[in-house]
């Protein structure tokens, strides 16, 4: 009997141990396998002799393989909209095609460029050179729209690819170009509202990317895109159009090399039209010259010329050195600094009051009120009407303009007689505006803006305008409003307009050429603003080397009266005579 429970107890405690090493193993087993599945993904079946390209390096073509992770699938943003005050699309995100070809697929060359050359708008000849290339890819046409790529895709050719991707769509072409902007084929945006509101208006992508868990299953992590913002803009396609066709008669009538021309609101800043020329279709952005995208009413520098004594005479207003009443004797020549001033006429015109300093334009005068203000008072005044710093506009690329200022090593104590009249200094057309808006506005100067809100996601967002600072005191700007009115009315009549009384001053600043002012290249401009009694728009004009007419008088002014009616009538603005009526009841 003992020998028997012996034998038994010894076979249970084999058996018991061959069970406990197998279900060790079997542990070891599974969590082995489990680790393997948590880093490598789930077994995918590869047939024997299938390639192994697209295989991690090292792994087995025959039997069962790991498969590596998906990679992570970007889900792209639209990018938002840019309306005009009225809703009207300038700058819109659109899909287009770009159509290609594998030349040495192709089986008749003559039959797809003959078929390709109406449909793309190119010549036959053009097409069947690229596609006779001895080359494994040739780019035929870019930009392509959905009904085009339908009749490529329906003729089933062989060697024939044809891409999606997203565009940007300016409806109106190269309406607004120098404020819109643009966006390239590889998605970069360029200048304008598309650079300074670039972050907003991209959006930002989500993506999707494909995991797996510890038992070979798949699973998502999913994060949305989320589209840009939409930009509704202070800019009035209408009165941009106005604008634009104005100004490119003017260029063309006095064949000057460019031209700028600008609208404000003087009251809040807002910014009705901007036009450069020459311009660019930003759809196509086909230019000889790069330097056209660059937007010269807020980038590039000029000498303002007379249009500056607007601002001389408000800072002597302002200060109380003259009155509107007070006179000086012009000789025809005043030194200041060691430097001879002279008028443009070369005359002297003996005892003169401050309505015919502004409408006559003489310099000899801007000097004298200057020199009385002296360099601290004049050039404290510069800064108040925003010289010498940028307007905080939101376009891409703004310049400061440059002023040299006492104390800087450049600085000549006759500078104060040349800055007087706008020579000697530098500014953007925007600076030179925004300072006589300040007139218009009672003093108060503003900062311009285009983007009226922005819409993103439910969210609305206004914007408020903003006064930068008091530049002088409303009875001074009144006074030079006056003046300006004088200026209009009895020299300047080119820039009248009947039923309104108009505010504005011509310029004419000549061009420094290789050290030296040039006589025969100047800029001419005009700015101005109706009605004088309550601002409406505030208009500037420049035409830049103009060939016919150097005077901004005959050259600049008539181009301000053309905008400014048709802009009254545009917006429906009454006579001054019925205004007067309203306020009278």
């Amino acid at each position: 009997m003992w020998d028997m429970s012996a034998s038994t107890e010894i076979q249970v405690y084999r058996r018991t141990f061959a069970l406990a090493i197998l279900l060790l193993a079997a542990v070891a087993f599974g969590v082995g396998k489990l680790a393997y599945l948590q880093f490598l993904g789930p077994p995918v079946s590869v047939p024997s002799g299938a390639p192994a390209q697209n295989l991690p390096e090292g792994t087995p073509t025959e039997g069962t393989v790991q498969a590596m992770p998906t990679p992570e699938v970007v889900l792209p943003s639209v990018r938002g909209n840019i309306y005009d005050c009225h809703g009207y699309l300038l700058a819109v995100s659109s899909a287009v095609y770009d159509i290609s070809a594998a030349p040495r697929q192709v089986t008749d060359t003559q039959v797809l460029a003959e078929r390709l050359a109406p449909l793309m708008g190119k010549p036959r000849a053009k097409l069947l050179e690229l596609l006779e290339l001895d080359a494994k890819y040739v780019p035929l046409g870019r930009g392509l729209r959905a009904e085009v790529k339908d009749k490529i895709m329906a003729w089933k050719l062989g060697g024939v690819q044809v891409e999606l991707r997203p565009s940007r769509i300016y409806p109106h072409g190269p309406l607004a170009a120098c404020i819109l902007g643009f966006v390239t084929d590889d998605g970069k945006a360029g200048y304008g509202l598309e650079s300074y509101y670039d972050d907003l208006l991209a959006g930002k992508d989500g993506s999707r990317e494909t995991a797996h868990d510890a038992l070979g299953s798949l699973s998502y992590q999913f994060v949305p895109p989320r589209d840009g913002a939409d930009l509704f803009l202070t800019l009035d396609r209408n009165a941009q159009y106005i604008v634009e066709e104005a100004l490119a008669q003017a260029v063309a009538n006095s064949e000057a090399k460019k031209g700028v021309a600008i609208v404000m609101e003087p009251a809040s800043g807002a910014i009705l039209a901007m036009a450069v020329l020459p311009s660019y279709d930003p759809n196509t952005r086909e230019v000889d010259d790069p330097g056209v995208y660059t937007n010269s009413a807020i980038s590039e520098h000029y000498e303002p010329g007379s249009v500056f004594k607007i601002l001389t005479m408000a800072a002597a207003l302002d200060a109380g050195i003259i009155s509107a009443a007070s006179t000086y004797y012009d000789q025809g020549l005043i030194v200041i600094g060691g430097e001879e001033i002279e008028n443009s006429d070369r005359l002297a015109h003996g005892e003169t009051s401050m309505h015919e300093l502004l409408a006559q334009s003489l310099n000899v005068g801007a000097a004298y009120l200057s020199s009385e203000l002296g360099a601290l008072k004049f050039y404290v005044y510069l800064r108040r009407f925003g010289f010498a710093e940028l307007t905080g506009v939101d376009l891409a690329y703004e310049a400061p303009g440059r002023v040299r200022f006492p104390g800087d090593r450049e600085w000549h104590e006759s500078d104060l007689a040349t800055n007087s009249f706008g020579q000697g200094l530098a500014a953007t057309p925007l600076q030179m505006l925004c300072a006589v808006s300040a007139v218009a506005n009672r003093g108060v100067l503003m900062r311009p803006y285009i983007v009226a809100r922005i819409e993103h996601g439910g969210t609305v967002t206004e914007t408020v305008p903003q006064a930068v600072r008091q530049a002088i005191s409303p009875e001074a700007a009144v006074q030079v409003t006056e003046m300006l009115v004088y200026a209009v009315d009895h020299v300047l009549t080119s820039a009248a307009i009947p039923g309104f009384r108009v505010a504005g001053k011509s310029g004419t600043s000549e061009v420094a050429v290789e050290g030296r002012y040039d006589p025969e290249e100047t800029i001419a401009s005009f700015a101005g603003y109706v009605p004088a009694d309550e601002p409406r728009f505030a208009i500037l004009v420049t035409l830049h080397h103009p060939q016919k007419e150097h005077w901004g008088a005959k050259a600049a002014a008539p181009v301000f009266g053309e905008i400014a009616q048709r802009l009254l009538s545009l917006y429906a603005v009454p006579p001054d005579s019925v205004r007067a009526n309203v306020r009278g009841q």
